[in-house]
């Protein structure tokens, strides 16, 4: 018998009179692997947001009541606004738009969680949030050379803080 490859197959015979034995059944408990369900057991503990919540007042001060003034760009989410900080210190102030994602304000909460943990000199440091009278609201460090976007299109603008 000729085999993919062009040579001829070896032939194997009749079937072995005594098969393996099936394994051993498996001890009982959760399912695991790839395939496993997920959320089976406990809930997920989900940390703290290790940023200060800021008060929607306090922005609306920040960024003349979300104006045009302050307004840095508009994209698919929301629109972003320059704020000077207290500090002194620049910041991009985010107001995501209401029902944007669909989003539930569980997982909204658990995704700033654990970006409020990132700490790495590639990312924006995200420095506040608020969740007031149903806003979505979140301030970054300001990206002073421009957004990913500009530096990947070679838009060399340097804004000045």
């Amino acid at each position: 018998m000729w085999c993919c490859r062009g040579a001829e197959e070896e032939p194997h015979g009749a079937p072995a009179a005594n098969p393996a034995p099936p394994p051993p059944p498996r001890a009982s408990g959760p399912p695991r692997g790839p395939n496993a369900p997920r959320g089976a057991g406990a809930p997920a503990k989900v940390l703290p947001i290790d940023v200060p919540a800021v008060p929607l007042s306090e922005l609306n001060r920040l960024t003349g009541n979300f104006g045009d003034m302050s307004l840095v760009g508009e994209g698919s989410y929301g629109r972003v606004y320059r704020a000077t900080l207290s500090t002194g210190e620049a910041a991009a102030v985010k107001m995501f738009d209401n029902g944007g994602s669909g989003q539930s304000e569980a997982d909204f909460c658990a995704q700033l969680s654990v970006v409020s943990r990132l700490k790495s000199d590639h990312f924006t440091q995200l420095l506040g949030y608020c969740l007031e009278l149903n806003n979505r609201i979140v301030l970054y460090e300001f990206a002073t050379k421009g957004s990913l976007y500009d530096i990947l299109h070679g838009i060399r603008k340097i804004l000045k803080i």
